[in-house]
């Protein structure tokens, strides 16, 4: 197994543009949660935030090339550590790309700074595999520094970030889809990877319960952090940060959305006023 070599750079833009127009389709003909806004401006609207996000993607790629050879050159990292099996350090690569990644996506739930940028994503007043694409390229430029400590840190080859990157890819495409899928067979894939009701609570506009399923990919990282939360009914949750959920579409425009990280309004969903999660346990099973 070459370390060194990551997947072909075309596998992972290709398996999303297919992702996303599979979850878009099943979204449509078996939606999850009743829809509130027209999907064609939402979509066109979320492409846009996320073409601009995708300058600083392009330049964290840049940055990442010499840094995994400087990784792999000077054994760098804690998996360089340990002599261990080239298939062991992709997949153990692989698990803590992941888990570091659920760090950052906490950080920026219970930083004030970086929510004012994580909040573009939550302001969406529906959610669907669209809003995969809607960050602001604020955070994704200050996710680049957290990107490449992961590597440094880690100790990542070139193949395990690959694999990691692109499934992590298909994995936001999936989980943010409005697709109801058979309650039995989401029950058992929960227990894996994140899906639509897991994620859906994510969104809600109740602070205690958006605050919990901070996963991207992998569920364990919220079973163990005590972060899990599936017992929410689907048809109870409400998408959206107050009081942009109840805001005209207008305020939730391509260009205000831009420049909402820098205006006053941007602590919204930092104040508990919601009121506590609705569940029975954070061991329930997910609520259909």
């Amino acid at each position: 197994m070459e370390l060194d070599r990551a997947l072909p750079g075309w596998l992972a833009p290709s398996l999303g543009v297919l992702s996303f127009a599979l979850v878009t389709w099943v979204e449509t003909l078996r939606p999850l949660r009743a829809v509130r806004h027209g999907k064609p401006r939402r979509i066109l609207r979320n492409v846009a935030t996320g073409a601009l996000a995708a300058v600083p993607a392009g330049l964290q790629g840049l940055l990442l090339a010499p840094v995994l050879v400087w990784v792999d050159r000077e054994r760098i990292g804690l998996l360089h550590a340990f002599e261990i099996a080239p298939w062991l350090q992709v997949a153990l690569g692989f698990l803590l790309l992941d888990a570091t990644l659920w760090i950052w996506h906490w950080l920026n739930h219970a930083v004030p700074f970086l929510w004012r940028f994580h909040l573009v994503h939550h302001v969406d007043q529906d959610l669907d595999s669209s809003t995969a694409l809607r960050f602001h390229f604020g955070e994704m430029a200050l996710s680049v520094p957290w990107r490449l400590g992961q590597v440094v840190l880690i100790g990542s080859s070139p193949l395990a970030l690959s694999v990691w990157g692109t499934a992590l890819l298909v994995s936001i495409l999936f989980h943010h889809g409005n697709a109801q899928l058979p309650l039995r067979f989401e029950r058992a894939l929960v227990r894996i990877v994140v899906t639509p009701r897991m994620h859906g609570i994510h969104h809600s506009t109740v602070r205690a319960e958006r605050n919990t399923n901070y996963s991207s990919l992998l569920t364990v990282w919220d079973w163990l952090f005590g972060t899990l939360l599936l017992s929410v009914p689907q048809q109870r949750v409400r998408i959206g940060v107050p009081p942009f959920d109840e805001a005209d579409e207008r305020r939730v425009s391509f260009g205000c959305i831009t420049a909402l990280p820098f205006r006053d309004e941007a602590s919204s969903g930092l104040r508990d006023a919601q009121g506590p999660p609705r569940m029975q346990s954070r061991a329930s099973r997910l609520a259909e």
